[in-house]
This record gives structure tokens, sequence and C-alpha cells, in this order.
């Protein structure tokens, strides 16, 4: 090649399902499960390219979920996703309770946000009729797509009990509790609908995925 003529790389092959190249596809680590409680996950978009991020796995593996990047969504966009039905879902699937996977802290304090609504936990025994809106990002920017989207603060907040240890060993974690949006939301789904056992199978889906990625780095 001529030093002036223009370097045109080939394009790589991009699977059309999990949307990596097709060196590291990641569809093996599908794992459909039969999960009741709806599903949003909201992605900071610089969570879109990170080849760590658990954020599509977790949601091609659950049916009833919604994946959606922004860090400071419409408002009107917003409020359809925390009470409208689920784009492929019934028309009357519409949820009776909303809630964010966030830790119950006094953090919102010190952010001059309002104190969130308590959980009301009569309202969590109807797993069908729930849904979950999960931030995928750093705590960084989690935080920060919470203080940009006031809808969010109105929202009562899950906080995780009796956490497992993090198998997410490829991505640096300030506390050892600390799990990634794949780990933190199947336990919360097992918290809400009683059924650790259910979401086994894609945990341990999600071990293999782990271990693709560290093959890599290697």
């Amino acid at each position: 090649m001529r030093k002036d003529e223009p370097f045109n790389p080939i394009p790589r092959a991009i699977c059309a399902v999990c949307l990596r190249p097709q060196r590291s596809c990641i569809c093996q680590w599908i794992t459909p499960v039969a999960h009741q409680v709806e599903v949003v996950v909201l992605q900071h978009p610089l969570e879109v390219d990170q080849a760590k991020g658990s954020a599509r796995l977790l949601h091609l593996s659950l049916a009833r979920s919604a994946l959606v990047t922004g860090e400071v969504f419409d408002e009107a966009a917003l409020q359809a996703l925390i009470s409208a039905p689920l784009p492929g879902q019934a028309a009357v699937n519409t949820p009776d309770y909303t809630v964010l996977l966030y830790p119950d802290s006094p953090q919102h304090q010190s952010l001059g946000l309002p104190a969130p609504p308590a959980l009301n936990p009569d309202r969590l025994r109807a797993p069908a009729r729930l849904r979950l809106i999960v931030l995928d990002g750093t705590w960084r920017k989690s935080r920060k797509m919470l203080y940009l989207n006031p809808l969010l603060h109105q929202l009562p907040r899950l906080a995780l009990q009796d956490m497992p240890a993090s198998h997410y060993r490829i991505r640096k974690a300030h506390k050892p509790d600390q799990l990634s949006t794949l780990e933190a939301t199947c336990a919360a789904l097992a918290q809400l609908e009683g059924n650790a056992d259910l979401f086994a199978p894609l945990l341990a889906a999600f071990d293999g995925f782990v271990a693709q990625q560290a093959g890599y780095r290697a």
C-alpha cells in the first residue's frame, strides 16, 4: 500500500444478538430465567462499550426486562419505564409497584435529594406485579444518574439483604460486597421472589462469562 493511500481497516463482524465482536460473543452464556418481577436496566452511556459489563447478558437472559441507555432521561420516557407496559409485553402488564434497586442510606442528604418514600413490604407480596429499576454504572455514575433524574427520587428503594460475595473479579470494586449489575439484580430478584435457586443457573453462566473476559487479559 502506498503512503498516500487511505487506510481502510476491515470492519469487525458483530454479533446481532449480544452486539459484541464475533470473536468475543457472549451468547453462549445467555441463560433464560422464568422470573416474575419485571426489570428495567438504566445503563450509563459509558457502560455500553464496556466489554466487562454484565447488563446486556442480564437483559438477554430475562424475558421480562428492558435495557435503556442514558444519563439524563426525558421525563415522559422515564415515567413510561417506571409505570407503563414494557416493549413487547402485553398492554395489561402495568406494574402495581415499582422500586429502585439502590442502597438505603442517608446519602440523599449529602446530594441535596429528598428522602425516598418508605418501602411498603405488603406491596412486595405479588412479584408478578412488581417492577425493579436498576442503575448500571459505577457507583459514581449511578449516583449522578440518580441525582439528574428527579423521578427516580420518588421511588421506594430496595436494599439487598445478606449479599453474597461477588464473583466479578474482572472489575475493581471499592468494597468486597459490591456486586456486578447482573449479580445485584439476581440477588434482588431472589429476594423479591423468594427463590434463590431459580437464578443459580444464570449466576453459574456469569462465572463462565467472567472467565471468558479474564482470558482475554491473560
